[in-house]
């Protein structure tokens, strides 16, 4: 089976937008549903700016980014974004209650051939397939955050997912000149069953008091080759998806060592969630790229 119609993206935050970004660069008719117009219009002029920097950067040019924002379409009605679909990425927030809602709907609106694929990050492909009368044509589709400029794809077999579904949806990524990764449905997968444990750890590093957040991510930075240290990416994932992504790991497996770091929790309670509001590890200031250190941990 090879797509080749219409995709419909359920979400226009972050991620949804970056997914529909890569999709409309690749030739695809995009659906870009959201239920606020304002988030809508909000992830068009994200696309269009992110467009801009590529362009920039030689990476893209002025047609490919008018024809891709000719290839998208943004409608706040869910019915009708997925009605042509035959393919339906759902990016919205990582909350296992509104993913079971959203795919409860999807099955009902979507066409019956079409595949109903997931960008979450840790949630069970199986669990968000059972709410649905397809679950061998639901799989799970883990794109990185910037989505287009991060290569791989996480790609997630459920329980049932069918083998033709896989090799669909891996051949798409290929496609979309993504590197496709297939693993199995255990919580967190792979990327962040090894990510979020060390992000938790460099959180416990600080709360112990053993080193602060700039020697931190400097000794993740020039000794272990990271591009970014662990309590600056955090920040940049958001503490409350790091929060929510360990306590599915930790109710998944059961283990102590995947508990969120008490430091992390309070953080979060406290509503310091990094880039998205302003602060965290990090102070974020409008319009600078200088990286201070929140005066809570100087």
């Amino acid at each position: 089976m090879k797509i080749t119609g219409g995709i419909s993206i359920i979400g226009a935050g972050t991620m949804g937008n970056g997914i529909a970004h890569v999709f409309a660069q690749h030739g695809f008719k995009v659906s870009l549903v959201d239920v606020s117009q304002a988030q809508l219009d909000k992830a068009i002029t994200t696309i269009s700016k992110n467009f801009d920097r590529q362009i920039a950067k030689g990476t893209a040019s002025d047609l490919e980014k008018r024809n891709a924002l000719a290839n998208i379409t943004a409608i706040s009605d869910m019915e009708k974004g997925v009605k042509d679909a035959e393919l339906v990425v759902e990016a919205a927030t990582e909350n296992v209650e509104l993913k079971l809602k959203i795919f409860g709907q999807l099955d009902r609106l979507a066409p019956t051939g079409a595949i109903l694929a997931t960008n979450t990050s840790s949630i069970s492909v199986t669990k968000i397939a059972a709410v649905t009368t397809r679950p061998g044509r639901v799989i799970g589709m883990h794109f990185m955050n910037p989505v287009p400029v991060m290569k791989l794809v996480e790609i997630i077999n459920g329980y049932e997912t069918t083998k033709e579904v896989t090799d669909t949806i891996v051949e798409l990524s290929t496609q979309l000149e993504k590197i496709p990764c297939v693993v199995n449905d255990y919580p967190g997968f792979i990327a962040n069953r090894i990510l979020m444990p060390m992000i938790n750890e460099a959180i416990y590093s600080l709360y112990e008091g053993v080193a602060g957040v700039s020697e931190i991510d400097t000794v993740m930075k020039l000794g272990m080759a990271h591009p970014m240290g662990p309590l600056q990416l955090a920040d940049f994932i958001g503490l409350d998806v790091c929060h929510s992504i360990l306590n599915v790991l930790h109710d998944g497996f059961g283990n102590p060592k995947y508990a969120p770091c008490p430091l992390l929790v309070n953080m979060v309670m406290a509503g310091k969630l990094g880039v998205k509001t302003g602060e965290g590890f990090y102070k974020y200031e409008a319009g600078s790229k200088d990286l201070a250190v929140s005066e809570r941990f100087r």
